[in-house]
């Protein structure tokens, strides 16, 4: 008769631990987005200074650019796109470029004196404002390409 006690209450147990794993990797997975949302503003932040103090002369302060001259960087497939060619772009500069059948014209020097962080955190400020929305471009996105 004992044994048909103690049965349910192991069962009730083992429910009870299984729906604790389950909460617990749910308060995981929230920590994990919320530090990765975190890490994007806090980079995207950082990008604004590097941004005002780099590029708003040229691509403006609303992103817009200037028709012929220098690309806009709003919705554009050079932002959007690739990381690796985005990353390029800064590290190597550009010249007479078409992006999405518009040509620019002026010259855009080679960032290289920024460091790994500067570029990531100006491409991900880039990459999530003026209208845009997409993935950070990490330290290491831009080591790799810059090796």
């Amino acid at each position: 008769m004992r044994t048909l006690k103690v049965i349910p209450l192991i069962l009730i147990g083992l429910v009870g631990l299984s729906a604790q794993a389950q909460t617990k990797k749910s308060v995981a997975k929230t920590k994990t987005a919320t530090t990765a949302a975190g890490d994007i503003t806090a980079s995207a932040k950082r990008g604004q200074v590097v941004y005002a103090s780099n590029c708003l002369v040229c691509h403006m302060a609303d992103g817009g650019g200037v028709p012929g001259m220098n690309a806009p960087l709003v919705k554009t497939s050079y932002v959007l796109g690739s990381k690796q060619s985005l990353i390029n772009v800064l590290l190597k500069g550009m010249q007479g470029v078409e992006i999405d059948g518009e040509e620019y014209r002026n010259v855009m020097p080679p960032f290289t004196q920024l460091t790994n962080q500067q570029i990531a955190d100006v491409l991900t400020y880039v990459r999530n404002n003026f209208g845009n929305k997409a993935p950070a471009i990490t330290v290491k996105d831009v080591a790799a390409v810059r090796k």
